[in-house]
């Protein structure tokens, strides 16, 4: 059963897509440089608000085992690379981690 790592972070407007290209040019590939066992990919979810923009990431792994061997034993700590948190107005310290028991797609 796969285990999805939700975070959230967020900027003010004017690094928004600063960060965006930052996750997809350096973060991204960096996690997927490290060559975890069981790592599935990476999902980014970008929304629009009145006074920042709030990003939210959804990594899959085959198991927690495998979210521990990306993080350590302390596995829920967010991963942030200081370049990110330059540019980041604030960001969960913790994420959170689901089973995921379903997909379904309903048409």
């Amino acid at each position: 059963m796969a285990v999805k790592r939700i975070w959230h972070g967020w900027t003010v407007k004017e690094n928004a897509d600063t960060y965006q290209n930052l996750l997809h040019e350096e973060v991204i590939p960096g996690i997927v440089a490290k060559g975890i066992p069981g790592y599935q990919g990476i999902e980014v979810l970008r929304r629009e608000l009145d006074t920042e923009t709030e990003f939210v990431t959804i990594m899959t792994f085959d198991s927690l085992q495998n979210v521990i061997d990306f993080q350590g034993e302390d596995y829920a700590r967010c991963y942030v690379p200081d370049a990110a948190q330059r540019v980041l107005k604030r960001w969960d310290e913790r994420a959170e981690h689901y089973e995921a028991v379903s997909y379904t797609i309903y048409k």
